[in-house]
């Protein structure tokens, strides 16, 4: 799964546990206990999926998961902001996965 860099840097340095999606088909069956490989570049990262929740807006997700666990850096307002320039509102309407990680290895391109 490809990661913008900042993000992928969070991910890989422990300091994002929440990665947010929108429920495309392929990702409705991820379930706790699952791996993924987190990818920028030639770096990667794996982590295993600890939970995923569901929610109908990015709203109600950063109301319920709180943002410092999506992006440790930011405030929410523009985490919203980059959220939605990612993910339009036609993909917001798929509805909006928050999987919890946690790292399995650090990022390593020879993974």
């Amino acid at each position: 799964m490809n990661l913008y860099r900042r993000y992928f840097d969070l991910v890989a340095a422990g300091r994002k546990s929440i990665e947010v999606r929108v429920q495309y088909p392929k990702l409705r069956r991820l379930k706790a206990g699952d791996h993924i490989r987190f990818t920028c570049g030639r770096d990667s990262v794996l982590t295993r999926v600890k939970r995923v929740s569901r929610y109908s807006s990015f709203e109600k997700m950063f109301d319920a998961e709180g943002p410092s666990k999506v992006d440790p850096d930011s405030p929410r307002d523009q985490q919203l902001i980059n959220i939605r320039r990612i993910y339009g509102p036609e993909k917001e309407a798929l509805g909006v996965l928050a999987i919890e990680i946690s790292l399995v290895s650090s990022a390593d391109p020879d993974l």
